[in-house]
């Protein structure tokens, strides 16, 4: 059986030739031209009229993608997602931490669920697979190349954000977000989002990172809490830390409290 990468010297990290996405395709080198994504000829309304005659066939391919992921995830045990940048350098602090927390969530005895890129989620994936968790990552189809890091045990890749989502909401009990960028505050607002709205219950959002967070937190209690477009109660919704301690203890005790309604 061969061994999973750094398994023995932890040295060496094993890199990927490039590579691009198609859904479940990977496409290498030459096969790397296409310069347009599935989501982008989806939505993009401009150039020829003949893509909005394919429009309702795209909805089997959409049908199909949710059908493979709920196939593929079916078995997943409890989880949580985790969210952070693809930009982060393997040698910055928060690539060790998230190697960290991807640990202590397997230790706890959840998987760990990530966009299976780079950065972050590379660190998040490959803490969990070296404590002997469960490592997922649900990819994307992107313009730029992305290829799903060698720590996942689970992958599945999707053409198109909202499907991929679904998976992200579906299969976890909590999300952590490390700092992150523009996807990650995508998915971060749109969890709230969903509690808020009584979508999805018992699903707390931790913001890893206080120096990172702190002033977005502080902008959504003073500001948007202050000026009534939010409540108490949907405030509280954020949890603020630095410990990972007290992030696994706030997905431990959101789980219990979702077992006990169950």
């Amino acid at each position: 059986m061969s061994e999973r990468p750094e398994a023995v010297t932890g040295e060496q990290y094993p890199e990927h030739p490039p590579e691009r996405h198609r859904g479940p395709v990977v496409l290498r080198r030459d096969r790397r031209s296409e310069d347009t994504t599935t989501d982008q000829r989806l939505l993009d309304s401009r150039g020829p009229s003949d893509w909005v005659h394919t429009d309702p066939w795209r909805v089997l391919r959409i049908q199909a993608e949710f059908v493979e992921g709920f196939g593929a995830l079916a078995e997943v045990p409890r989880a949580v997602t985790v969210f952070g940048s693809a930009r982060t350098p393997r040698d910055h602090p928060e690539y060790e931490l998230g190697r960290k927390i991807g640990a202590a969530l397997a230790g706890a005895g959840f998987a760990a669920i990530t966009g299976g890129g780079p950065g972050a989620m590379e660190a998040v994936n490959r803490g969990a697979s070296e404590a002997g968790g469960l490592s997922i990552g649900l990819g994307i189809e992107l313009p730029f190349e992305q290829g799903m890091n060698p720590w996942v045990d689970l992958g599945v890749n999707f053409r198109y954000f909202f499907t991929r989502k679904t998976m992200f909401i579906k299969y976890a009990q909590a999300f952590i977000c490390l700092p992150g960028g523009f996807g990650t505050l995508d998915e971060l607002f749109e969890a709230l989002t969903l509690v808020q709205t009584k979508k999805v219950t018992k699903f707390p959002v931790v913001l890893f990172g206080s120096s990172y967070w702190g002033g977005l937190y502080e902008w959504i209690t003073g500001t948007v809490l202050a000026e009534g477009k939010i409540s108490e109660k949907d405030a509280a919704l954020l949890h603020v830390t630095d410990d990972i301690d007290d992030a696994v203890q706030v997905v431990l005790e959101a789980y219990q409290a979702w077992e006990d309604t169950h």
